[in-house]
């Protein structure tokens, strides 16, 4: 038989024998078992689409509907200084690095080698007798090794794709963080103003009863009050100064909360100024609400590219059950004896290059229960991704739910302060024109203050709802342009899309 020929039937006989082999250890029928949520079951195939792709994030600063430069400006703090922001944007630098080491496998790998030592060479059963026999002499080499790997099952470039995924979700996490992270200093930051509107009302609460008491006073003075309503008219007053002290000390605790937020002491939170946000703000909502809404939600995101990671991982499992291919080669010099540097003459010259075949024969099962994690680590992936969007479609409805709610709520609560205001108006007439005491004016007044706190919580509870909202939204009301997904947010020079209301 020709040498050729019989060359090319070692070499056909060798794969076969590979594959016959790489048979002896099968995956046993290990498959995943989770299935995604139909599209049209909860959301529209745009929205999924959207998820399963780079996400493109609302270029929007959504909190600058609230019209108050200071909330503008501490966001921008809380997301540019905050401790929390800048673990995420290293671990999006840490996905990314891990990311870099496993596309490095698909490349050419050289790496190089030396060595100059002088070796005593002894006289035994290996060594000699013989020329080197008790002698002292140089044993020097220097080599370049190659290798590459073939990756004729995907493997390496499944493991690459994975790590590129798992980059990608660090990313959309890094969003949630950003996003979650805004709506808390926004919600703090309406606390603040609520407090502040509070106390207003509270302190206008004291001087009216520090009115009564005078009246009272002047009542006792004149012969026609008793001791009784001057006690009793003193009784509220030390109750007032405490809600007042305790309104105090929210306002500095909260004024230390959006610090803590923005990553800086309690002594910048001390420089905040009172808040210029209206709480009767006409907050608007669009006619319709874009599907593709839900695939800017950095949580939908996050968990699709860990779908998407964890189907990478079962592929690369699957790669383990056939033979890996490498070509390996190396160039180097070596020498025993001899000058020190006598090894890097020419004639010391060695090579050599080939495939080098790795195949699973018998691993005790760990081929399988590497699948087998693989397998149930997809599962767990699609059931998280599922979760996930059943609680997004949740959260949006419950949030539409409740600020369609507030609107209501916020009508109801300015009839009734406006029916306080003309009970205390009637009343203020009647005292003028002497047809009742200063009481009844007093009473009304009171009743106005009360109904006008309940319409500041209530407008209050509504600010919070649209940030809630927007928030469940992905971070806008409307689909997301072509913004990178990086961790902070530059600048916006949009003008605020709603005027500035003045208490």
């Amino acid at each position: 038989m020709p040498p050729r020929i019989s060359r090319e039937l070692k070499t056909l006989s060798v794969w076969a024998l590979s594959l016959a082999i790489s048979g002896c250890i099968g995956t046993g029928g290990i498959a995943p078992q989770g299935t995604l949520l139909p599209a049209n079951t909860l959301a529209t195939d745009e929205a999924i689409q959207s998820a399963a792709q780079d996400a493109h994030w609302p270029s929007a600063q959504w909190w600058q509907a609230y019209g108050d430069p200071q909330l503008d400006q501490w966001v921008d703090l809380a997301l540019q200084g905050s401790p929390s922001m800048a673990m995420a944007a290293a671990r999006v630098r840490q996905a990314r690095a891990l990311a870099g080491v496993a596309e490095s496998a698909e490349s050419l790998q050289i790496k190089g080698d030396a060595s100059l030592k002088r070796h005593n060479w002894p006289t035994d059963q290996f060594y000699g007798p013989g020329d080197l026999a008790n002698s002292t002499t140089w044993d020097n080499n220097a080599a370049l090794g190659l290798s590459y790997a073939l990756d004729l099952w995907g493997r390496e470039s499944n493991a690459s794709e994975r790590a590129v995924d798992l980059a990608h979700m660090s990313a959309a996490e890094a969003r949630l963080a950003q996003l979650e992270l805004s709506n808390n200093v926004v919600r703090a930051y309406i606390q603040l103003s609520l407090h502040y509107a509070r106390r207003d009302i509270v302190q206008a609460t004291l001087k009216q009863q520090q009115q009564i008491l005078e009246l009272a006073q002047k009542r006792l003075d004149a012969g026609i009050g008793t001791h009784f309503e001057v006690s009793q008219a003193q009784t509220p007053l030390p109750e007032t100064h405490r809600q007042i002290d305790a309104l105090d000390e929210e306002i500095a605790l909260t004024r230390n909360q959006l610090a803590a937020l923005a990553g800086k002491g309690p002594g910048a939170g001390a420089q905040l100024q009172r808040p210029t946000l209206a709480l009767g703000a006409a907050l608007r909502l669009p006619s319709a609400l874009p599907a593709q809404l839900l695939g800017q939600r950095p949580d939908v995101v996050a968990s699709r590219w860990q779908v998407a990671a964890q189907a990478r991982g079962i592929d690369v499992a699957h790669a383990g059950f056939y033979p890996n291919v490498d070509l390996v080669g190396s160039l180097g010099y070596m020498a025993t004896g001899g000058g020190a540097l006598e090894f890097l003459t020419g004639k010391k010259l060695t090579y050599n290059v080939g495939p080098a075949i790795s195949l699973p024969i018998f691993d005790g099962g760990r081929l399988r229960a590497e699948l087998g994690e693989a397998s149930a680590g997809y599962d767990i992936a699609v059931a998280h991704y599922n979760q996930t969007l059943v609680n997004a479609l949740k959260s949006i409805s419950d949030q539409l739910i409740r600020r369609e709610s507030m609107d209501k709520q916020q009508g109801f609560a300015a009839e009734s302060v406006a029916s306080a205001q003309k009970t205390y108006d009637i009343a203020m007439i009647a005292y003028q024109r002497g047809l009742t005491d200063y009481l009844n004016v007093l009473n009304a007044q009171s009743l106005l203050f009360q109904q006008q706190q309940i319409q500041q919580q209530v407008q209050a509870a509504r600010l919070t709802a649209h940030a809630e909202l927007v928030t469940a939204l992905g971070g806008g009301l409307e689909a997301g342009r072509d913004v990178p997904a990086d961790v902070k947010i530059q600048p916006s020079k949009t003008p605020a899309a709603l005027a500035v209301f003045d208490h």
